[in-house]
């Protein structure tokens, strides 16, 4: 059972190769079992027995389906196209991943983990608008979101960006909340509140990426999971759609 609609099904189902006489699945199939892994975290090998095909052929299928799939994940520069009423929310959302080969760049102290870093632009209700690339989990937030120009596109626009504490310093069009706010005066304090308020909904696009299991503790190889977020996020645009 995959709690995903019929439709959705169909939607990655189209973004799959034709069939072939020397291919096991058909493109619907094909979607099923990728669809499977994602959302479940069932491995290769568990997919590939529920589909009756080798662990091998399941790796190509879910590589097939979740390429194409990544391209079509929206730009920073087009999801800021036509930006939200009054501002966007920026956050960072860490992914855990069983990849320690590479130790150090990948484990974050904060989290005591090893994963990635993965920067959030949401709109005001909490709709994802953009996931960044996978950066090691070690990265802070406002490195993350520099590299790959977050803060100077929101400026570029005049964009209002609402962030957490780990962005201060930032500038530009990005409000942050204040250290030890229970000391400042009282309208610095329902600054606070305000802006806690109006952020909050940032927290929600985030949990969004983790609907699909997968990205709960990815298996995959570290450059693979940049792609797997931007296939998780073309199949929530998929699913609001329908």
């Amino acid at each position: 059972m995959l709690d995903v609609p019929h439709e959705v099904v169909e939607h990655v189902s189209r973004r799959c190769e034709p069939n072939s006489r020397r291919r096991r699945l058909g493109c619907f199939r094909q979607a099923l079992l990728v669809l499977v892994h994602l959302r479940k975290n069932e491995t290769l090998a568990q997919a590939a027995a529920g589909s009756g095909v080798s662990t091998a052929t399941a790796g190509r299928y879910v590589t097939e389906t979740v390429d194409p799939l990544a391209e079509r994940a929206p730009t920073l520069h087009e999801a800021l196209r036509e930006p939200p009423e009054g501002f966007v929310i920026l956050d960072g959302t860490p992914i855990a991943t069983d990849r320690i080969a590479a130790d150090e760049p990948y484990y974050s102290m904060k989290h005591r983990r090893h994963g990635v870093n993965v920067q959030v632009v949401a709109a005001p209700d909490g709709t994802p608008r953009w996931f960044s690339r996978a950066l090691p989990g070690r990265t802070h937030d406002l490195t993350a979101a520099r590299a790959p120009g977050v803060i100077q596109a929101c400026l570029s626009r005049r964009l209002l960006v609402l962030a957490d504490r780990a962005y201060q310093g930032a500038g530009a069009t990005v409000r942050t909340s204040y250290y030890r706010h229970h000391e400042l005066p009282e309208h610095y304090q329902r600054y606070h509140r305000d802006h806690a308020r109006r952020r909050a909904p940032g927290e929600r696009a985030c949990a969004r990426l983790t609907q699909g299991r997968l990205l709960r503790k990815a298996r995959c190889g570290t450059n693979r999971i940049g792609r797997t977020v931007a296939a998780v996020h073309a199949l929530e645009i998929a699913w609001r759609s329908e």
